[in-house]
């Protein structure tokens, strides 16, 4: 007899708390421990962990692929990214990222949440319901309809219902909010710190960042409105902005997750590329849009193609495969730690097994940072919520720059160009508002570079940046949401059917 996948995905999270707790390597392991026998100081550990590793997995590279910052212009022996960036993406592609959201990062935050209030520990039960409202904001921008309302009952209802997604976004204010409450409240039996590996200060300092954090996420759910109603919109964002909400207001206020140039400790971006090499290429829409502009983020971003000469060579999907594109680089890799010799064929490699640079692997993976929350202030200033667009468009780029270590005034051998110089050509917003609004989402499109789901969103919501369908691609045209798992569809009997194609809408989408 069938069991629905909610009973093969809670049974997996209770025998293994977190497939990610080994690429950690986190010394005080629960894997073999139920996440009911396991205390929330090591479930939040294991929470934070695949917060973070889904950031820089299945779900980043998906994204990605159909927004076109990255190429799938394979060499490897299964071209799985070619097939990505052309859109066949399938419900069973998706069955394990799925299964490792609902069943491991969801299941454990609702034990926290649980334990938490238990033992009057508003502090961790605040945190993991920012948290868990993180993960179903990207979740409900990849597919649209997901359970929530009955998804918490873990084992008492192992085949929950799909709530409607405009219905559960707004749900997920109403958790930030009560998140934002616990975190700030002034007593807790106990408080979260190195514990949790995103914002791993201690709880006194960390605490302003959850809060900002969190605040800045009700921002980005709000934009999210701006196809859908912009009224609504613009009516919340003046309302949160006029309230005295904290928001990020540097980049050490970045949600992201720390990782380390340790064996199983390091960036799941750069994992993927040692264990397949050559998957990933820059994709010509982003590099492009750099080139045009001397952008000195691509000498983070970016290897040089052909190597050394100062100049960057995307993919784009239905490019023949090859290895001689500018890869990923340090900004999503980390730091190297060789100084290669270029090759006859412009690479510097003559082998598709490697790129020449061997990298640390301890890049963050970066979810939602400060220049993000800039670009979101300055764009919906340009539909009339408080602030001057200007001024956050460039504060925005400058934090994008910092973040990708380009110079304020003084160029390096390494970055050949500076921040103040790029925003002096670049910086200004002219022209109609639709104008405004296509340099606003393309500077963010290049800040968000390797941020999970949201560049897709974005050019989901306004257009921008302009984009192609692959000329290769199976479907009409460019993807609009995820099919569902293919193990929902037949073992939950409560899942809808499938999409009849990745061109069905999220609410906000329509």
């Amino acid at each position: 007899m069938k069991k629905a996948f909610f009973i093969i995905a809670c049974a997996f999270a209770l025998s293994s708390i977190s497939s990610c707790k080994k690429f950690l390597d986190i010394n005080t392991d629960p894997d073999r421990l139920a996440a009911e026998q396991t205390d929330i100081a090591q479930l939040l550990t294991s929470v934070t962990a695949n917060v973070g590793f889904t950031g820089g997995s299945d779900l980043q590279r998906f994204s990605a692929l159909i927004a076109q910052q990255y190429s799938g212009q394979s060499t490897g022996a299964q071209n799985q990214t070619q097939d990505y960036e052309k859109y066949l993406i399938t419900g069973s592609d998706v069955n394990n990222l799925f299964g490792s959201i609902y069943a491991t990062t969801l299941n454990d935050i609702e034990v926290i949440i649980r334990k938490a209030n238990a033992e009057n520990s508003p502090h961790y039960s605040g945190v993991a319901k920012i948290l868990k409202a993180y993960t179903y904001q990207i979740s409900v921008d990849a597919w649209g309809d997901l359970p929530y309302s009955e998804a918490e009952k873990e084992r008492e209802n192992l085949t929950p219902k799909y709530d409607d997604d405009e219905q559960l976004y707004k749900n997920l204010i109403s958790l930030l909010d009560q998140g934002i409450a616990e975190v700030g409240a002034s007593s807790s039996t106990r408080s979260p710190g190195a514990n949790s590996l995103i914002y791993p200060e201690s709880f006194a300092t960390a605490k302003t960042k959850w809060i900002k954090f969190a605040n800045t996420l009700k921002l980005r759910i709000y934009l999210h409105y701006s196809k859908f109603d912009r009224n609504f919109m613009v009516t919340q964002i003046t309302s949160l902005v006029n309230s005295g909400a904290q928001f990020m207001a540097s980049n050490a206020d970045n949600f992201e997750m720390p990782f380390a140039n340790q064996a199983r400790r390091q960036n799941p971006i750069h994992q993927f590329e040692l264990d397949r090499p050559n998957y990933l290429m820059a994709n010509a829409t982003l590099v492009d849009s750099m080139n045009v502009r001397q952008d000195p983020r691509r000498f983070t971003y970016f290897t040089q193609f052909p190597a050394r000469s100062g100049n960057f060579k995307g993919a784009k999907a239905g490019d023949a495969a090859s290895q001689l594109y500018s890869r990923l680089h340090v900004f999503l890799r980390g730091d190297t730690t060789n100084n290669p010799t270029p090759v006859a064929n412009g690479s510097y490699s003559a082998t598709s097994s490697t790129t020449g640079y061997t990298y640390t692997g301890d890049a963050p993976v970066r979810m939602l940072t400060y220049a993000e929350y800039n670009f979101i202030r300055a764009e919906a200033a340009l539909y009339g919520a408080p602030g001057d667009p200007q001024t956050f468009f460039q504060e925005g780029i400058k934090a994008s720059m910092t973040m990708a270590r380009v110079p304020v005034s003084a160029p390096t051998a390494t970055v050949p160009g500076t921040s103040t110089a790029y925003v002096t050509a670049n910086g200004l917003l002219l022209g109609t508002a639709d104008d405004k609004l296509k340099r606003i989402i393309t500077e963010k499109f290049i800040a968000n570079y390797g941020v999970v789901m949201e560049p897709w969103t974005d050019w989901r919501r306004t257009g921008y940046p302009a984009i192609n369908k692959a000329g290769n691609a199976v479907i009409a045209d460019i993807p609009r949401s995820l099919l569902y798992p293919q193990n929902e569809i037949d073992l939950n009997p409560n899942a809808p059917k499938q999409k009849s194609s990745m061109l069905e809408r999220v609410f906000w989408d329509k």
